[in-house]
């Protein structure tokens, strides 16, 4: 299944609207010794910063984005608040929260198996939402939700803006739609102040590569591989070239994904001049898969400090 299609700026081809409809979310009750989110009252906190001030900071400190991604619910959406708060206290300079869709064809069979997982258990996005309503304020860095577009034009674009917004979202990649389709995305994006991510990849041409960029917000999502998300063995060495088209075309921060899920390959992404490097696969595996919640939490806290100690 390829990502790239009629060189859609390396953005999938935007499917025919499917009607999944999620059902209602159960709480689910997983065994995690560390304390559960509550309601609780609003923390003051200094004011998160976006996805374009983070990159800014970390290049003024010589510093490179880690951006770990998880699937919201799975397993549990209790457990995906402790594991926002633990990649947040391990140095997490932005997180990616992936809203689970029976569709999603950016993804490989890890975070598929994650997504079918996260709705078999009734996860929705107003589930998300409430979740999301309470770990926010606790976190120092920003979120970007990662969503297809589908679910967005269920709730209506200013309805779905409106409300990321007011539970203090930063940044939006759909990974899903054609640069030519992202006008009432960006529109409503930029009037509720959330940075759209857009994505270019190795078979993006280089006049619609730089299209892309310029109309890109926050950073740019340079796609590692051709293909779906995963880990890999090994990343290819044509993202040092891509990286290097790119960072001619604009002075914007890029960050790299897809296939990203070893400390050495942080390592050498970084070493490539990218301005961020994406996780994914192989923790939404580690979080998945793992004996219990609790387990896994342990399991995140290492995986995610031997990443975050790979880059400068």
């Amino acid at each position: 299944m390829a990502f790239a299609r009629k060189s859609t700026a390396g953005l999938l081809q935007l499917k025919k609207q499917n009607t999944h409809s999620l059902s209602r979310f159960p709480l689910g009750k997983a065994s995690v010794s560390i304390k559960r989110f509550t309601p609780m009252a609003a923390i003051t906190t200094a004011p998160t910063l976006g996805l374009s001030e983070t990159f800014s900071k970390l290049k003024q400190e010589g510093k490179v984005a880690f951006i770990p991604y998880i699937t919201a619910g799975d397993p549990d959406l209790p457990t995906t608040a402790e594991a926002l708060k633990l990649l947040d206290s391990c140095g997490s300079d932005i997180i990616e929260l992936g809203v689970p869709y029976s569709d999603p064809l950016a993804d490989g069979p890890v975070i598929q198996a994650a997504a079918t997982r996260s709705l078999a258990r009734g996860t929705n996005f107003n589930a998300i939402i409430s979740m999301l309503k309470e770990v926010v304020p606790q976190l120092s860095c920003p979120i970007a939700l990662f969503t297809y577009y589908n679910p967005i034009l269920k709730r209506g674009v200013e309805k779905f803006m409106s409300t990321v917004k007011d539970i203090g979202i930063h940044g939006l990649v759909v990974p899903d739609v054609p640069l030519e389709e992202t006008e009432i995305l960006r529109r409503e994006a930029l009037k509720n102040k959330i940075e759209l991510v857009l994505l270019t990849t190795p078979t993006t041409p280089t006049d619609r590569m730089k299209a892309i960029v310029e109309a890109s917000e926050g950073f740019v999502y340079l796609v590692s591989s051709v293909g779906v998300t995963g880990a890999r063995a090994s990343v290819s060495d044509r993202v040092q070239t891509l990286l290097r088209e790119i960072k001619e075309a604009t002075t914007k921060p890029v960050a790299v994904g897809f296939g990203i899920s070893k400390p050495e390959h942080v390592k050498q992404v970084a070493g490539w001049g990218a301005d961020g490097v994406i996780v994914g696969s192989a923790i939404v595996k580690l979080l998945g898969e793992a004996k219990s919640p609790e387990e896994g939490l342990k399991e995140l806290d290492i995986f995610t400090k031997s990443l975050k100690s790979a880059l400068p």
